[in-house]
């Protein structure tokens, strides 16, 4: 049977069906299910998702048998697996079924690319007009790019991210550069799900469901945030800064005699405590430094006082001094370091989830803490059509 999880879920016997791959749309997915949907997710019976093999590294169980990718186990928990060939006519049909009982389908196809099959959303809302369908591509449903598949990495330089990332022009390293983890797909993911709650409301209200274009790219010029905002209102093109921010000063990695700190000012209290810190406080009063907006015009000789006398201190002497004056710094994690942080771990970031086949899946919890209907975590990424009986029979499909 389904999941009662103890708790209330908020989106308790809400059915998805789920037709995506790789990373996007899988988080997505993923996020549903924490908060209590019922995500069926379909998959190839010859390989399943991509992701299935996509390592090293590969987990494995206690005796060694390796199991799936880590990668597939980043994004697929709480979910169930049906095993069916979209070649077969059969296996089509009992795609069309299940969306016939489905509130919400998610599917990342090239442009088109169900509707050989009759699986598009205008085949779809004819058996199911409350059904809200969402479609994830590169670079949406029409345009003219509309035709071209996409990939995270090329949605980050067409999208304008790289060339704000990285180490500035003359500068040793300088070249644009990508984000470390796949940010586009992941932020994909997110408007995906927002975009699915918000019609969700609505078909509350009106009993319609609707058809979701949400493109990577779109997503990717999304975040620019205030980068774009420079460019759109006042003509000037960002540039690759490396640590350093725009329009803040000091916000940026320092070197210290024990490794590095990262030390935000967002304004002038903070760096007037920051001087005071360092034994230079006399630097708050200085017309050169005393705003931000002064700090930004003398960024170099700014940043290389402080630089100066930052290197002297030990990274955690310099962290407890800024934090007791309330200076925003911190140091840089490897990711084994951040599980290992006490705050992580109070926070419950960590979950562990065992299979039946003896693999033990951990990933990252749903971030947002809910006081009344809080995410819960069931069952683990699941193995290739272990619930093609169990999910026909409980939608009423056979």
């Amino acid at each position: 049977m389904a999941h009662s999880p103890s708790n209330p879920s908020a989106l308790a016997g809400v059915k998805v069906l789920d037709l995506s791959r790789i990373l996007a749309g899988p988080s997505a997915t993923q996020m549903l299910a924490d908060l209590g949907a019922d995500v069926v997710k379909i998959e190839n019976p010859n390989a399943g998702d991509d992701t299935r093999g996509w390592g090293p590294p590969f987990i494995e169980d206690e005796t060694g048998k390796r199991s799936e990718a880590a990668y597939f186990a980043c994004c697929n928990r709480n979910k169930r697996s049906v095993s069916l060939d979209f070649t077969r006519a059969e296996d089509v049909q009992i795609v069309r079924e299940l969306a016939k009982k489905a509130d919400i389908l998610v599917e990342n196809f090239k442009l088109d690319g169900l509707k050989k099959y009759g699986l598009d959303y205008d085949a779809l809302k004819e058996i199911n007009p409350r059904l809200i369908y969402c479609s994830i591509t590169g670079f949406g449903q029409s345009g003219p790019y509309a035709h071209r598949p996409g990939y995270d990495f090329l949605i980050q330089g067409m999208g304008g991210l790289m060339s704000i990332t990285g180490q500035p022009d003359g500068t040793p390293g300088a070249e644009p550069v990508k984000v470390g983890v796949a940010i586009c797909d992941l932020f994909t993911g997110l408007n995906a799900v927002s975009a699915i709650l918000a019609a969700l409301h609505y078909r509350t209200r009106s009993g319609e469901g609707q058809h979701i274009d949400c493109a990577l790219l779109d997503c990717q010029v999304a975040m620019l945030a205030n980068q774009s905002s420079n460019w759109l209102n006042c003509g000037i093109t960002p540039q690759r800064m490396g640590n350093n921010h725009p329009s803040i000063v000091p916000y940026r990695v320092f070197a210290v005699a024990d490794g590095y700190v990262i030390i935000n000012c967002g304004n002038d209290g903070q760096f007037a405590r920051l001087a005071e810190v360092l034994g230079m406080a006399e630097m708050a009063e200085d017309e050169r430094f005393k705003t931000n907006e002064a700090r930004c015009q003398n960024r170099e000789l700014t940043d290389q006082r402080l630089a100066d006398q930052i290197v002297s201190f030990e990274k955690d002497r310099l962290i407890a001094l800024l934090e007791a004056v309330n200076v925003p710094c911190g140091p840089i994690n490897d990711i084994p370091a951040i599980f290992g942080d006490p705050h992580l771990q109070h926070r419950q970031m960590e979950v562990s989830l065992p299979r039946e086949d003896g693999a033990s899946f951990k990933g990252v919890a749903y971030p947002p803490k809910l006081s009344k209907t809080p995410a819960s975590y069931h069952a683990a990424p699941p193995q290739l059509g272990a619930h093609n009986r169990d999910v026909l029979t409980e939608w009423g499909i056979e």
